[in-house]
């Protein structure tokens, strides 16, 4: 102890001593990242597919209790879809009401499956210029299709159609208060999103409802 008293009388002596001193107070552990953009993983979109490639009427794509995939003109609870991000381009779709994933067979059948299998249930999400998505199974390579109405005892290979579009879908529709008019949103699918200049001329079908 006697160099400790000798040692604090003498001018500089515990300088060098000093950044070592305050690198161990000042040590924390590193805040982790929460930007949006690089949570690949656990992204979650409620959607409804929609699509009318050589369809004559559109159709949603629909899972069902019993795990058969079918093509319903409308929208229902049955067609509510949970999109969620695999890892980058790789997605799995749940059926929100039948609690199925959408799953593939190697011939390209579809069906709703209670449990999550990686090889049958991985979908590549292809986006088209047109505002359309293509659904390909990261595993066999195949376009999700849905079969035909006129033609169901077709091979699950010339099915169709395979284009589907996004359609944004809520698990609760909010419920406007009585005697109050909420302002239109902008409508960033047209020309003239604020309405500034006339009618609408056309929409990207990517903001379809």
């Amino acid at each position: 102890m006697d160099w400790m008293k000798s040692g604090v009388g003498v001018p500089g002596l515990w300088v060098p001593l000093l950044p070592i001193f305050l690198l161990g107070v000042s040590q924390a552990h590193p805040i982790p990242d929460s930007s949006p953009l690089l949570q690949f993983g656990g992204q979650v979109r409620h959607r409804h597919l929609y699509t009318d490639d050589n369809q004559e009427t559109e159709v949603h794509l629909e899972i069902r209790q019993d795990g058969t995939v079918i093509g319903t003109t409308h929208r229902s609870p049955e067609s509510l879809l949970e999109l969620k991000a695999l890892k980058p381009g790789v997605i799995q779709i749940l059926g929100v009401k039948a609690s199925r994933f959408l799953c593939q067979q190697p011939d390209g059948t579809l069906y709703g499956s209670p449990h999550f299998d990686p090889e049958a249930c991985s979908f590549r999400e292809l986006l088209l210029e047109d505002g359309y998505n293509v659904y390909q199974s990261e595993v066999h390579g195949l376009p999700l299709r849905l079969p035909q109405r006129d033609s169901p005892n077709q091979a699950p290979a010339s099915w169709g159609p395979v284009r589907f579009l996004p359609v944004p879908g809520l698990l609760h529709q909010p419920q406007e208060l009585p005697g109050f008019l909420a302002p239109e949103p902008p409508d960033v699918g047209s020309s003239d999103p604020l309405s500034m200049v006339g009618p609408l001329q056309g929409r990207s079908p990517s903001y379809a409802s």
